[in-house]
This record gives C-alpha cells, structure tokens and sequence, in this order.
C-alpha cells in the first residue's frame, strides 16, 4: 500500500513553493525588461523567445539550453492557452503588449511566468506520484487516489468525482490539474487578503 503522509509531504504547499514557485518567481523578477510594450511581431517573438529561454535555463533545466525554436513554440503555446481561458489567442498577447493593455508586456510575460510554473508543478505532482505506487499497479493506484480525495477532497474543485477513485487510476491527469488549480487559487486568494 503507497503511503499518503508520503505523498501529503511532497505535495505540501510549503514544499511546492520552495521547490517550483520561488524559482520561478525569482526568475520572472530577475528578468530584465527595458520597455513595456513592442514595436512590432517580430520584437513580441525575439522577447518571448528570449524570457521563454531565460527562464527555462534557470529553473527547467538549470545550466541547460534550448533552441530559439523550441522556446518560441513553447511560448507560444502557453500564451495560447492563458488568453484561450480569456477567449483570445496569441493575437490578444501581441495586442496587449503593443499597446500596454493589461499590464502590456509586464502581463504577457507574468502569464508566460505563470504557465512555465503551471507545468513545472503538474510535472513534480506527476513524478511525485509515479514514485508512490507504479503507474501499472492499477489497484495500489485507485487506493491512493481514494486517500489522497479523502484527504484534499475539500481543495479539488466541483469537477472531481469524489465517489469514483478508479475514474483516475489511468489517467490521474485531471485530479493533478485539479489539484494544482486548487492551490493556486487559494494562494491567490490569501495574497489578496
């Protein structure tokens, strides 16, 4: 049987912002912006392509590189997917940066900051689990997905099926993001405080 005070631990708050929210926030503070907004397409490309790398090589993979490329379609999809949520696309992000709207550049970039985070955490919360109880122990899976409800039941949103542990046991991914959203917006909701 996998152990829930295990996986409680490595999925405390405190623990999630020492290993992935404080680099990453420091990485998004540490970033230097000289203007907050862009001429043109091409200068919204090079400064998200630019961050997208700046902050990857300090806290995904720390001395690492990745190529201009990759690190733009990277960008670009996270962007995508904040101003989907939005309804808007990678044409609101360049329309907010040209033309300063919702904090113009400054805003594009906290959202890409935001998103890297949002995948970093899904990524540890993936691994954190996968090391609790294989990922072909079907039965080990559905016993701690039922701990792990009973215990966080109350931060998961309405969308859990609470009553159906093994609904996740193939694919937990929506009980992650779940979890994940959870705790960003109760952190969200004590810094407004």
């Amino acid at each position: 049987m996998a152990d829930i005070d295990g996986l409680v631990n490595a999925l405390q708050e405190a623990t999630l912002a020492r290993r992935i929210g404080i680099p990453h926030d420091e990485a998004r503070a540490s970033y230097p912006l000289h203007s907050n907004t862009v001429r043109d397409w091409r200068e919204f490309e090079n400064i998200i392509a630019d961050y997208y790398t700046y902050h990857y090589t300090r806290c995904v993979s720390p001395g690492g590189s990745i190529s201009r490329t990759e690190a733009l379609g990277q960008a670009k999809e996270i962007l995508e997917q904040v101003y989907r949520r939005r309804r808007s696309d990678i044409v609101g992000a360049f329309n907010d940066a040209r033309d300063g709207t919702n904090a113009g550049l400054r805003g594009v970039l906290d959202n890409l900051a935001d998103g890297m985070k949002t995948h970093s955490t899904s990524r540890y919360v993936r691994d954190v689990w996968d090391s609790r109880v294989a990922p072909n122990d079907f039965e080990g899976k559905v016993a701690l997905i039922r701990q792990f409800i009973d215990r966080f039941g109350d931060q998961l949103s309405e969308s859990v099926q609470r009553n159906r542990p093994e609904r996740y046991a193939q694919d937990y991914e929506d009980l992650v993001s779940a979890y994940v959203e959870g705790l960003r917006e109760t952190s969200a909701m004590f810094r407004r405080l």
